[in-house]
């Protein structure tokens, strides 16, 4: 994939649009209710990657089709093929999803989530891996894997999830499978906001385009700093900040914002 053609994009196993900067995917299998496959795990991770090497798309907003966000992994197309598979062939999977966890983190653009409908298994996963999550009241988020016999330690879950909305409260969603409805996903944190079922693709957008017209690089540093002081102290995480902040007010952008608020003006970020 070129990461210089995105804008264009073909894909081939969901919708891809960019305007203004930011970029939309849409999971379009609604008579499914928009389920992974084998193919459109390993396409998510090459986009994901690819974003990581343009500056044509400054955020991106993750959608599914006719009011319904993902399923989870295709019971037909890859949950029935899994049970007949050997070992190699198992952990061949659970690493690619793993990598499409690992390809959303380390993009930089921040990651907006617009979840309505059917939320499920790897679909809510997609949306824990986020950086924001806009939800709706009819909404339906379940951490199900324990409901096809697996653990809960599912693409990250185990160490995502329990940052989102608490350890006990994570514990609760891995272990029973349980769904979680949209006012209570707001009231523990995992939704950032609720939205009318009609308008909330819109919101998310709205909210992308003003990540995207903000200062980018800066963005893509808090971003960066949020994954990875997870596993540090805080004494490192100090250093690290300081760092990564003085990095940042070595850009343009620094200079414009300071440049604007003399001039009693609306600074015009450039990612620079």
């Amino acid at each position: 994939m070129n990461p210089h053609e995105l804008a264009h994009y073909p894909a081939q196993h969901f919708l891809w649009k960019v305007e203004e900067g930011v970029g939309t995917i849409t999971l379009n299998r609604p008579e499914r209710k928009n389920p992974l496959t084998f193919e459109s795990y390993t396409e998510l991770r090459d986009l994901f990657r690819a974003l990581a090497q343009t500056q044509e798309v400054k955020a991106v907003v993750l959608s599914g089709a006719e009011g319904n966000f993902c399923s989870g992994g295709d019971v037909y197309e890859i949950i029935g093929p899994l049970t007949q598979m050997a070992m190699p062939g198992l952990l061949a999977f659970t690493r690619l999803t793993a990598d499409l966890v690992r390809a959303m983190r380390a993009c930089p653009q921040p990651i907006v989530s617009a979840v309505d409908g059917v939320c499920a298994g790897a679909g809510a996963i997609l949306a824990m891996a986020s950086d924001l999550r806009y939800g709706t009241a009819r909404s339906r988020v379940a951490f199900l894997f324990v409901r096809v016999g697996l653990a809960g330690c599912d693409m990250g879950a185990c160490a995502m999830l329990p940052r989102i909305v608490g350890q006990g409260r994570a514990a609760e969603l891995l272990y029973t499978g349980r769904t979680l409805g949209g006012e209570e996903a707001l009231a523990w944190g995992f939704f950032n906001r609720l939205c009318p079922p009609e308008s909330l693709l819109a919101e998310a957008q709205a909210l992308a385009r003003s990540l995207a017209q903000g200062p980018t690089f800066a963005h893509a540093m808090t971003k960066r700093m949020l994954h990875q002081e997870w596993s540090m102290g805080l004494e490192e995480a100090l250093e690290a900040e300081a760092q990564a902040q003085a990095l940042c007010m070595a850009t343009h952008d620094f200079r414009r914002a300071y440049q604007a608020f003399v001039a009693k003006e609306k600074p015009v970020f450039q990612g620079d």
